[in-house]
């Protein structure tokens, strides 16, 4: 899920420290799902900043 969340954010020319910011979300928390499952309504906001289900955010 990481890799898809950071490639969704190099497309819209965020990182993933601006994008835990705008999304209120603690810093590093998005690069630890690298390993983990997040939470799910920190997988709602993420989804829904990029305008995707969150169905297509957990597909590899």
């Amino acid at each position: 899920m990481y890799d898809k969340i950071k490639r969704l954010a190099e497309e819209r020319g965020v990182t993933i420290a601006e994008l835990e910011r705008h999304l209120k979300i603690s810093n590093g928390t998005i690069s630890k799902w690298n390993k983990s499952k997040p939470r799910l309504d920190f997988a709602l906001r993420v989804a829904k900043y990029f305008e995707i289900s969150v169905e297509d955010l957990f597909k590899n």
